[in-house]
């Protein structure tokens, strides 16, 4: 079924092309044997609970992610009941989120989302693998997390301190200075070097999420990533601190209740596995 995903996006898709229908497929670590015999990317493994002294990144179990999109939401909710039919007893569903595009692309918490993504040919350097992994080159490590927000504590905390725990303004979306002592800003704490100062970028498509009616707020976080070490790096940073103890304070609002890591192979390779 994995091997035939594009006949259900062409079957559901052509009805509005310019819905731009797409799945993506993630394969997890321990799933991955069971689908085929090529050895798996060479970064894959179950995603790695992350504990610091006051929050946790928890590791959460999953095979396969279906990460669906598109212009419209019927598309994605006829694309998904065609998906489940054809899967049928063979799959039971561990979480299922719908997100949401918010006002000009910023999540509950108010603040634009995505700014630091890189774009054009700086999208595919940062996100899909190469010539390092030959038998896995134009696939892309995705590590998805469900956070949810307390916005009403969140919305107690005024502006500019709003503004000083993302490390940006909250209207213009205009970056502000790093902090040169005391405790880092988000935006400070998920931005990557390496040990010769190369910044590494992921690309993040994360999504809102909620029911208002029952009191459910939150950020589907999804980021591709070339290197899963980036992104490891980046929850290191987050949740335990730079130095330790000093905890990014966007998570004395939003808690992380997922955490999986998949690989997102070609539509060429998924193919393959119906040979």
């Amino acid at each position: 079924m994995v091997a035939n995903i594009s006949d259900i996006v062409k079957t559901v898709g052509f009805r509005d092309l310019n819905a731009n229908l797409s799945c993506n497929i993630g394969i997890g670590a321990d799933f991955w044997g069971r689908l085929t015999d090529v050895a798996p990317p060479k970064e894959l493994h179950p995603f790695r609970e992350v504990r610091g002294a006051v929050h946790t990144a928890v590791a959460t179990p999953g095979d396969l992610l279906f990460h669906i999109r598109a212009e419209r939401g019927d598309f994605c909710f006829e694309f998904e009941r065609q998906l489940l039919d054809a899967l049928g007893d063979a799959v039971t569903v561990a979480d299922e989120v719908v997100g949401f595009r918010y006002f000009d692309a910023r999540d509950l918490l108010g603040f634009v989302d995505g700014t630091a993504n890189p774009t054009a040919g700086d999208m595919a350097a940062a996100s899909i693998v190469g010539d390092e992994d030959p038998d896995h080159a134009g696939g892309s490590y995705v590590v998805v997390q469900k956070y949810l927000h307390d916005l009403a504590s969140w919305n107690r905390l005024p502006v500019p301190s709003q503004e000083d725990v993302i490390g940006r303004t909250k209207v213009e979306n205009i970056e502000l200075p790093d902090v040169e002592h005391g405790q880092k800003a988000h935006k400070t704490l998920s931005t990557i070097t390496d040990e010769n100062g190369v910044e590494h970028d992921i690309l993040r498509d994360n999504m809102p999420f909620g029911r208002p009616g029952h009191g459910e707020f939150g950020t589907y976080f999804i980021g591709y990533s070339r290197e899963l070490w980036v992104i490891e790096r980046m929850l290191e940073r987050m949740f335990i601190g730079d130095p330790p103890g000093s905890h990014d304070r966007i998570l004395d609002f939003s808690t992380a209740t997922t955490g999986t890591t998949f690989f997102a192979p070609t539509r060429s390779f998924l193919e393959g596995l119906g040979d």
